[in-house]
């Protein structure tokens, strides 16, 4: 059996009485190894194998090779394993697993556990900025063209969603939420009511709140999620709100 698991932000505190079951249950847990050392003590007797980050498909062939050798396996993902997680890439390679190894049947023995995404715990610590229709979107063009990107950016603004935001900065694209805030700035006012969230559930987290021209000008890194509110979203007090409709 092969478990897939989020494991929210990382501390147990945030994690599913059933994700942690099934780590409990574990004879070797695999994963990124920032993320196995989020783990903490609860299960340093147990076998850890990691590969550093972009070696994503490495990392999901060792789950099948140690699933084959009879171990019960878990794949930790932070946040939820199927949100910009492991669980797509892991169904694809055990397709390929079954069909390159007649008779197996990996395919079915994967099992996904949802864990917190930075969407919802990012949310809850900035108040409500969610709490109508909204999308989420990553920033990230490793794996998804730019200019897809830009549309999907586009189309939330017509749609007047709520956005959160994945993956808004790094080193090497270090002004694409500069160029994310120009384009909702086509169609968003600039008083737009945002926020951001950085280190989510772990040490020394923090959040703002902002107008989108000043988020704009805000430099971010990769720990941390952007929010950008719909037309009806307000600053109250130091939380972002996006209402539901409930007091019309």
């Amino acid at each position: 059996m092969i478990t897939v698991v989020g494991m929210g932000p990382g501390k147990e505190a945030m994690m599913t009485e059933e994700a942690l079951a099934a780590l409990d249950r574990a004879d070797v847990i695999i994963g990124y190894t920032v993320y196995l050392e989020l783990l903490g003590d609860r299960f340093a007797g147990k076998e850890y194998l990691s590969t550093p980050m972009k070696q994503e498909v490495e990392r999901c062939r060792m789950c099948f090779e140690q699933a084959a050798m009879g171990k019960e396996v878990a794949m930790i993902c932070s946040g939820d394993a199927g949100i910009y997680g492991m669980a797509s890439l892991m169904f694809e390679l055990g397709e390929e697993y079954d069909a390159e190894h007649p008779g197996a049947s990996m395919l079915t023995d994967i099992c996904v556990i949802p864990g917190i995404t930075a969407a919802s715990s990012g949310a809850a610590v900035l108040g409500a900025p969610l709490n109508h229709d909204f999308c989420v979107i990553s920033l990230s063009d490793l794996l998804t063209p730019w200019e897809l990107i830009e549309k999907r950016l586009r189309a939330a603004a017509d749609g007047d969603f709520a956005i959160a935001i994945y993956n808004p900065s790094s080193r090497k694209r270090h002004d694409y939420l500069q160029k994310a805030c120009d384009i909702l700035m086509e169609k968003a006012d600039p008083e737009r009511a945002c926020g951001y969230v950085r280190n989510i559930g772990r040490d020394g987290t923090e959040s703002h709140v902002c107008t989108l021209a000043e988020l704009r000008d805000t430099q971010v890194d990769m720990f941390t999620t952007v929010f950008v509110g719909n037309s009806q979203s307000r600053i109250i007090g130091d939380r972002l709100v996006t209402p539901r409709g409930y007091k019309k």
